[in-house]
């Protein structure tokens, strides 16, 4: 540990690629059961069943008394949403957000699906700007000398795009804990943010909402929604930082779909 970060060597950053691998066939299996009719509860307990069938543990689980392995935000719940008898409709803006432990090694990762057909084309704008973000903000964590680059990355595709990044919710670091330093922001700052350097694991995960980017937390102390009502998405990978390169670690190919198009090779650890 060094000023609260945490480094990884290239033989962890492996374990944490398994930890991701699980964490990424979960939210599989929570998307496809996210349908019209289902409930956010028959949602989570489809990625409960993925992280108990290889072995692993969730982190969401107990964590601060959050009593679920995934949070599953619907429309204008941005995150941190309680599973329970929600019922899905078609149309509806979904975020599933969750994580997986292996041999004591953290994963972290986001998706937003919109059920069915959608409400209207500004809800897939939201869903494909803000995904786009996410991996724009990857991208520019290969190359960048400190974090603000990556927020500056995020930010910008949130101006193009006409969306709002949520105010004070940000990224972190991941390895033997799900939230450790440094924060990772996406959006600009007059503070300078941490020096990128290699060991370093992160939790990239832009919020954007349509409205004006304040939030409000409900009585259940957990589920933040946009204060305007607006509808809202998130996405999210795990990410290491290596002398080599980098690998998303919640993407079974590392993020080489998607990241060629920004012109980078990630490099496994």
């Amino acid at each position: 540990m060094v000023r609260g970060i945490e480094y990884k060597t290239r033989a962890q950053m492996r374990v944490m690629a398994r930890s991701g691998l699980v964490t990424a066939e979960a939210l599989q299996a929570a998307a496809a059961v996210a349908v019209a009719g289902a409930t956010t509860a028959q949602i989570d307990a489809a990625a409960h069943a993925v992280i108990t069938a290889r072995g692993a543990t969730s982190n969401f689980l107990g964590y601060h008394g959050f009593p679920a392995v995934s949070c599953v935000s619907v429309n204008e719940q941005v995150v941190h949403g309680i599973p329970g008898d929600l019922v899905i409709a078609d149309g509806d803006v979904v975020s599933i957000d969750c994580g997986a432990v292996v041999d004591g090694w953290h994963s972290d990762s986001a998706i937003t699906v919109i059920v069915g057909q959608p409400r209207g084309g500004q809800d897939t704008h939201l869903v494909e700007r803000t995904r786009e973000a996410l991996r724009a903000g990857v991208a520019a964590l290969a190359t960048a000398q400190r974090l603000d680059e990556v927020a500056a990355a995020i930010e910008d595709v949130a101006d193009a795009a006409g969306l709002y990044p949520l105010m004070g919710f940000v990224g972190h670091g991941i390895g033997t804990a799900m939230h450790q330093e440094p924060d990772v922001l996406n959006y600009r700052t007059k503070s300078r943010l941490a020096r990128v350097k290699p060991g370093m694991c992160l939790a990239i995960e832009p919020m954007f909402v349509v409205g004006t980017g304040e939030s409000d937390v409900l009585d259940d102390d957990w589920t933040v929604v946009s204060a305007d009502g607006s509808r809202a998405a998130h996405w999210e990978h795990s990410v290491a930082v290596h002398e080599e390169g980098i690998w998303v670690l919640t993407e079974p190919d590392g993020g080489a779909s998607w990241l060629g198009e920004y012109g980078i090779t990630p490099v496994a650890p």
